[in-house]
Order: structure tokens, then C-alpha cells, then sequence
């Protein structure tokens, strides 16, 4: 894996500013039940990080939750930056997936709720080991998140 430590620069500061980021389907609905459908929820998320400014290091799309380890901005808010991974996603998925909405009652896909935790240097190293297991784990049966 080698150093996960870079410091990001802008115009009018530098940053180390790492979170890892969990949101799960709504009921926690097995929705990306295949290779395909994890990849083009990736696609997704990265295009909506570019568009925002965000780089995601590490993520995985888990058949019912998405796990990334994200760097953005000091300038942008948590609370924007899941708003926009969130709503964005699920509007381009629905887009491509119409027959998904049927599976989920009200038509969300994702629940409202989120975990969002910030990372220190030495936790990134954990985070990022975790989130590249996760799809391994699952499918052997030993992952519940």
C-alpha cells in the first residue's frame, strides 16, 4: 500500500484533511449484487468527486453500503460533500437503473443516515486495509458491514 500521507494544496492553503465515509441503501437493500453494478456506482462516486473537488483514495461499493476514504477542502463541509455523494449518485443511478426504485419503498436509494469519521495518519493506514478487504470479507461471509 505504501505512504497514504500526501498533502493537498490549493490556492490559499495546504491540508491533510482525510475522513472515511459509510452510507448504506435504503433498508439496507442488497442493490449492487454484481460486479457490474459495484463498478458503475464507482464510476459514479468518482465522477461526482471530480465535479466536487474531492479525491477518494480508497472506496469499495458493498452490495447494500459504500465504504471511501475521501480528501477535501477545509472550505467544504462534511454535511455538503455526503449531500452531494449522495443525492448525485442516486439520481445518475436511477437514471441508468430505473427498475432499481421498485425495490425500494418511496424510491430512495440511500437511508438518510451516514457514518462519517475523520482520519489521523495512523488510522488511514487501518481504514484503507479495511475498505480494500471489505468486498474479500464479504463474500467469505465474515464481513457484517
Amino acid at each position: 500500500m505504501g505512504d497514504i500521507r500526501m498533502l493537498k494544496y490549493n490556492r490559499t492553503n495546504v491540508y491533510d484533511f482525510n475522513f472515511h465515509l459509510v452510507f448504506v441503501t435504503k433498508y439496507r437493500k442488497n442493490i449492487f449484487t454484481n460486479e457490474q453494478a459495484r463498478s458503475v456506482m464507482k464510476d459514479i462516486l468518482y465522477t461526482i468527486a471530480n465535479n466536487n473537488n474531492t479525491e477518494i483514495e480508497y472506496i469499495e461499493v458493498m452490495p447494500d453500503h459504500v465504504h471511501m476514504m475521501l480528501s477535501f477542502s477545509p472550505k467544504q463541509t462534511p454535511s455538503s460533500i455526503v449531500k452531494s455523494f449522495k443525492g448525485t449518485s442516486a439520481r445518475e443511478w436511477f437514471k441508468q437503473f430505473p427498475e432499481t426504485k421498485e425495490q425500494l419503498w418511496g424510491g430512495h436509494l440511500w437511508s438518510h443516515s451516514y457514518f462519517m469519521s475523520t482520519l489521523g495518519n495512523v488510522s488511514k493506514e487501518v481504514v484503507a486495509k479495511y475498505i480494500e478487504n471489505q468486498l474479500t470479507e464479504y463474500n467469505s461471509g465474515r464481513s457484517r458491514h
